[in-house]
């Protein structure tokens, strides 16, 4: 029972200690050399931070709409 525990621990410890970021729509294209770090899903707008701290802000459609350098 306690091999079992372990077992299950270890499992649960290597499956959520990675999360995993979703996938950007096809219709959205990041900026040359940026990469996403975090991403938001809101009601009509997708928000992408970048490795660079930069904040983009993209419609439903997947348009550019507004860029925040940090």
């Amino acid at each position: 029972m306690g091999l079992g525990v372990i077992a299950l621990v270890g499992l649960l410890w290597l499956r959520l200690g990675q999360p995993v970021l979703p996938d950007l729509p096809a219709t959205i294209s990041l900026p040359e050399d940026a990469r996403a770090e975090a991403v938001t899903f809101a009601r009509d707008w997708i928000v992408v931070v970048t490795q660079t701290g930069e904040v983009l802000l993209y419609d439903r459609m997947g348009a550019l709409r507004d860029r925040v350098q940090p």
